[in-house]
């Protein structure tokens, strides 16, 4: 998996985290294969280091009609999948 996201690439959702920065769903349509990707930015857009780019906690191949879509959507709407998720990349968790 990638480890950091394109803030670049339009998302399809988004969504403010409590105690700043947003999780967003990006759809990477430019490659043969269509990935889907949850990154996090754990600050706000205007505290963002310059050149800092989201941390990716997620990814699938296929787009919104593809059959993981829904368990990416479900991470990005959930605050206590999106801690375990940044736990797992820390080496923190199982």
């Amino acid at each position: 998996m990638d480890q950091l996201g394109n803030i670049e690439e339009p998302s399809i959702y988004r969504r403010e985290l409590p105690g700043g920065g947003f999780v967003s769903i990006v759809i990477a349509r430019e490659r043969e294969m269509t990935r889907t990707r949850v990154s996090v930015e754990r600050r706000a857009v205007d505290a963002r280091r310059r050149g800092h780019t989201p941390v990716v906690i997620a990814e699938a191949d296929g787009d919104e009609r593809s059959p993981t879509f829904i368990d990416l959507f479900r991470i990005a709407a959930d605050n206590a999948a999106i801690a375990r998720a940044l736990l797992r990349l820390q080496g923190r968790a199982d």
